[in-house]
């Protein structure tokens, strides 16, 4: 089957389709991000002055930081003041054009403003929007302040995180945000294929819904076997440092230079590692031939693998694992990253320019499709950029004489 050709970069699975975005900072505008990496048409919302605070965190240049030029690529800014009718009649007039709305606000503001699913609704019914909050739309914890540092404690991972005996650590990123944000993604695309099929002549757009997303749902739901093993067994899981608990071999091993992980825990697999490392007779014992006999024995295995990497380099490691097909490798850092042959070639890094001529590279497109793929179509806006082009447009739709909504 021949290779499509490639897209223009103004297309994409989601082209046409339209977003508003109202959600500030991480967790609502990443999934903005990713539908718009697609093709969608993202019209962001920013509170006059300073807009998102985003795009005052962490490191600046020209006074914005350069985190914004990955989150909020493929966007249009629009400033509206949501605490006046006006900011608020706007956003539900361009509501009532978009396919589907994101907010990240604690649970009742829209409602607050007005701005609820049921008025919004009223006038598109094929309206989908997702909510991602700290703790959902319902439930006793519902109007609790929920970052994505409590949704991680509360989820069960940052028990998990860290050397055993010691504080719990974090992993230095908002995994609840992104995770949330993911989990919404997810949920716009099955809301949009539920409301293609509910196409009737009583609802020729379809008929939209509301996507619930709670931060420490987004957190639990990654982690695996915690629950069940609890349940079954009255098992906590501790944290384990860089090991695998149950899993064996896995782990971080120290080299001459540095650290190395390897996942050996696949029973070909160990094997090969075993022979690799000059430990054939631990390969050939019958008492570990299985995950569960590895797993009682890892402290053995992990002594005997750590003899072994010791006396190497990271590098020399590396090389006689992947020789032997043992997944092995070194931990990177961003200057690993930003220059590996892998990640160039698989287009993981892309260039963006700021307003004032700043090269940066920046993260490409996850996942990859085949014949639609995402690009990035446009630079991270400034400020109220397209205030005056989307707001024109819908004064224009307006019927002659018609008051905004």
């Amino acid at each position: 089957m021949p290779t499509p050709p490639p897209l223009s970069p103004h297309t994409g699975p989601l082209a046409g389709l339209k977003v508003l975005e109202l959600g500030q900072l991480i967790a609502g505008p990443f999934a903005g991000k990713t539908l718009g990496d697609f093709g969608a048409d993202v019209i962001k919302v920013e509170p006059p002055g300073d807009g998102d605070p985003l795009r005052l965190w962490r490191l600046l240049h020209q006074g914005t930081s350069v985190w914004w030029q990955v989150q909020s690529r493929n966007k249009r800014s629009v400033v509206l003041d949501l605490r006046t009718d006006q900011g608020r009649a706007d956003v539900a007039a361009l509501a009532a054009e978009c396919d589907v709305l994101i907010e990240n606000f604690k649970p009742g503001t829209l409602e607050k403003w007005g701005l609820g699913y049921e008025t919004l609704a009223a006038a598109n019914p094929g309206l989908v929007m997702l909510r991602i909050s700290g703790y959902g739309q319902t439930g006793p914890y519902r109007d609790l302040p929920g970052f994505a540092v409590v949704a991680e404690a509360m989820g069960g991972l940052r028990h998990l995180m860290g050397e055993p005996g010691r504080p719990p650590v974090r992993a230095g990123v908002s995994l609840g945000d992104t995770l949330a944000a993911l989990h919404g993604v997810i949920g716009v695309l099955l809301a949009l294929q539920a409301r293609q099929r509910s196409i009737s002549p009583d609802a020729p757009k379809g008929r939209g819904q509301v996507v619930d997303v709670a931060l420490y749902e987004s957190v639990f739901n990654c982690m695996e076997s915690l629950l069940p093993e609890y349940s079954a067994f009255g098992t906590v899981r501790q944290p384990a440092g860089s090991a695998l608990p149950g899993i064996a071999p896995s782990n971080a091993y120290r080299c001459a230079d540095g650290q190395v992980v390897i996942g050996g825990n696949g029973d070909s697999i160990f094997k090969r590692l075993m022979a690799a490392i000059g430990r054939d007779d631990l390969g050939a014992d019958p008492g570990l031939a299985d995950n569960a006999m590895r797993a009682a024995r890892v402290d053995e295995l992990d002594a005997a693998i750590t003899a072994w990497t010791v006396q190497r380099s990271v590098a020399d490691v590396v090389a006689v694992l992947q020789a032997a097909s043992v997944p092995a490798g070194r931990i990177y850092t961003v200057a690993d990253i930003a220059g590996d042959p892998h990640f160039l070639a698989r287009g993981m890094i892309e260039a963006a320019t700021t307003p004032d001529g700043l090269q940066l590279a920046v993260p490409g497109i996850v996942p990859k499709l085949s014949a639609t793929p995402g690009a990035i179509r446009s630079p991270a806006p400034t400020l109220g950029q397209h205030t005056d082009q989307v707001l024109g447009s819908l004064a224009q739709r307006r019927k002659p004489g018609e008051a905004p909504a």
